[in-house]
């Protein structure tokens, strides 16, 4: 009896430890109807493909799978099918089989950066991860960046009841709308209170806020920005702090909730649950059920941050429920991993940077001003004229996984970019400068040296364009993101400093 026992316990175990988090709400009679990943599968027996991704190149493209079934995505294969070029994310493909894609965001009501209005694609590889162990991607999307899909099955509509939640990198935010994952308007225009049911992520204090001074996980609801019962100030709504960031928000007839946690270890906190907003329009809901990812439902997108998985469900979820589903979260052991790669480019060195492209093989990154340009350097110019191409290499302003680049001539002044334009300036004072000055050197796309991406923009990498520094993108709305000469352009051959 006692053998029995513990063998019925160990496939009780075993069989919890193998369901994916769809699994475990379609087990709590909450299905998902959206299940969205790029770093794995979300059911145990999933195989379909992932994500697809788009080759700068030659705008091939290719899926990307899990490894085996409820498994880790194959990021190898993603890192072959893209070697010496650029890839996006195109597609964020819906794992529970409704065919509830994520596209490329089209224009709304708040047109995107692009010439005809639709919003950027992600970088394939600007979010590395390992799940344990194993090497993946998130979706790093940087402000202009959008993923939609305005004609979906299944998705809660009217006053309906669903819930949500989606793991995101607690670090990666700013205050501008919206960075949301959820239920939106199917126009992508602002339609009124009560017709979308989203996750927000971010500092944004226009509508309602959470303690301190965030980020908040709060519900974008249209026309507001949820944190309780009111737009103002719920100080039960705490700011988060870390990495890996579980956001929950869920919503029924008459109620809704906030849930957050850290998504590698521990449990989830309700920050939220009660009424719906006290405002009219919201009792009850119109939601209309399309589905958005990095920005408002009209196409709102200022926003930054990233995404590793989410999904939407039919029915408000137990509270049992999401719980088993952070275990699981929990159990997928997400981790940070190197965001640079290629030859070293040491915190504390003095460099310079020399151009690949046959052209210019004689050129340097120098400054003139506050004006990032090449120039032709060599030990006979003077020493200011050495000193303009010679930077040294700091901790990241923004973030010190990557570096910054101190001019020498100018000590306390930074390469930064402005509107993708290379500058030389000091510091303002601000969060967004301090990431705009902040760089991921990676192995050199031509093969040779390093190229140097941006991060908060890693599909944008150092490029000389007319002699011009830019971060520059492989085939964007820019002449300088001409897809002639990309590869080469793009390339450095780090060396010494001249002086």
């Amino acid at each position: 009896m006692f053998q029995s026992s513990s063998l019925l316990v160990s496939c009780l175990l075993a069989t919890l430890v193998a369901a994916g988090p769809c699994d475990i709400y379609s087990s709590g009679g909450t299905p998902c109807v959206a299940a969205h990943s790029t770093t794995r599968a979300l059911y145990s027996a999933f195989t379909g493909s992932l994500y697809e991704v788009i080759r700068g190149a030659d705008n091939a493209t290719t899926n990307i799978a899990p490894l085996s079934a409820g498994g880790v995505a194959d990021a190898a294969a993603q890192d072959s099918f893209c070697a010496r070029t650029t890839c996006l994310i195109s597609i964020i493909y819906d794992q529970s089989g409704r065919g509830n894609h994520l596209t490329q965001a089209p224009p709304g009501g708040f047109n995107g950066p692009l010439v005809n209005g639709y919003d950027y694609l992600a970088a394939a590889d600007g979010a590395p991860v390992t799940l344990n162990g194993q090497k993946a991607y998130g979706v790093f999307m940087s402000p202009g960046t959008g993923y939609r899909n305005d004609a979906t099955s299944g998705i809660a509509t009217g006053d309906e009841a669903e819930g949500m939640y989606a793991v995101l990198d607690g670090t990666h935010y700013n205050g501008a709308c919206c960075y949301d994952y959820g239920n939106a308007e199917v126009s992508a225009h602002d339609t009124g209170n009560g017709h979308m049911e989203a996750i927000y992520f971010g500092t944004s204090t226009s509508w309602g806020t959470g303690a301190g001074s965030g980020p908040w996980v709060m519900a974008d609801m249209e026309n507001g920005l949820f944190s309780g019962v009111t737009t103002g100030n719920d100080a039960a709504d705490l700011s988060i702090t870390w990495r890996f960031l579980t956001a929950i928000v869920k919503g029924e007839p008459g109620t809704w909730a906030i849930k957050a946690g850290n998504a590698a270890s521990g449990a989830l906190s309700t920050y939220y649950s009660g009424a719906r907003p006290d405002v009219s329009g919201y009792n009850p809901m119109s939601k209309e059920g399309a589905i958005i990812l990095g920005i408002g439902g009209d196409n709102s997108n200022g926003a930054q941050g990233t995404f590793y998985e989410g999904v939407m469900t039919s029915g408000y979820p137990s509270d049992a429920t999401e719980a088993s589903v952070q275990a699981n979260i929990v159990a997928a052991k997400y981790a940070t991993t190197s965001l640079v790669s290629g030859p070293a480019v040491s915190v504390g060195s003095a460099v310079s940077f020399r151009a690949t492209t046959a052209c210019c093989t004689t050129r340097y990154i120098a400054h003139t001003g506050a004006t990032v340009n090449t120039q032709v350097v060599t030990a006979s110019n003077t020493s200011a004229e050495q000193l303009s191409a010679s930077w040294t290499v700091v901790a990241g302003l923004g973030n010190s996984a990557c570096v910054s680049f101190e001019a020498r001539d100018t000590p306390g002044s930074y390469i930064r970019h402005y509107a993708f334009a290379l500058l030389v300036n000091a510091p303002d004072g601000t969060k967004q400068f301090t990431e705009d000055a902040t760089f991921c050197p990676v192995a050199g796309i031509n093969g040779e040296g390093s190229s140097i991406r941006a991060w908060g923009y890693p599909s944008h990498y150092f490029r000389h364009y007319d002699d011009i520094g830019y971060v520059a993108s492989n085939g964007g709305p820019a002449a300088f993101d001409a897809p002639a000469l990309f590869n080469n352009d793009t390339t450095w051959i780090v060396g010494a400093a001249f002086a």
